[in-house]
């Protein structure tokens, strides 16, 4: 995995200095914080202290996974963001390696200053180091401003996801 990286946010005069770095076990409960800092993620997970353990072992197998990266974005000595980067190969277009960027989430009080666009920037460049030839994302159809986002970084709603609870 690559090292803590100090990102230029043009535009973010005010913003601290912004590292994005990979995760490690004593971000979990930040991480988990951000994750749910949303109408739609607020139904699904489980802020109580005795869920932590859940969380800290999903982040021991995404870390022992070598196609699985989590990433934070760090400022001013708080975790800002999040997002985790997993490639795929396929066999399809001649046996590409596919990226996919998933649980983005940016601190609320943060958002629309350029650390979502830092760590997009910094996700799709891993992605290329690794050699994927597409980056894909799926996003929840009720997070429209994340939908907006998404566009104006060139993403493309190409396709339908579909579901199933298991």
């Amino acid at each position: 995995m690559a090292g803590p990286e100090e990102i230029d946010q043009r535009g973010s005069s005010s913003a601290p200095p912004l590292t994005i770095r990979p995760a490690r076990i004593e971000d979990v409960a930040a991480i988990r914080d951000l994750i749910a800092d949303d109408p739609v993620s607020a139904r699904r997970e489980d802020l109580s202290q005795g869920a932590l353990a859940q969380y800290e072992a999903a982040f021991r197998r995404i870390d022992a996974e070598p196609s699985a990266m989590l990433f934070v974005a760090e400022a001013g000595g708080r975790l800002v963001g999040t997002y985790q980067l997993t490639l795929t190969p396929y066999l399809s277009r001649g046996g590409h390696l596919r990226a996919a960027i998933a649980a983005v989430r940016v601190a609320r009080d943060l958002r629309s200053r350029g650390i979502g666009t830092a760590m997009m920037r910094h996700a799709l460049a891993r992605a290329r180091e690794q050699g994927a030839t597409v980056a894909e994302l799926m996003s929840d159809g009720e997070r429209a401003d994340a939908h907006r986002f998404y566009r104006r970084l060139g993403f493309e709603p190409t396709h339908r996801g579909f579901k199933l609870k298991l």
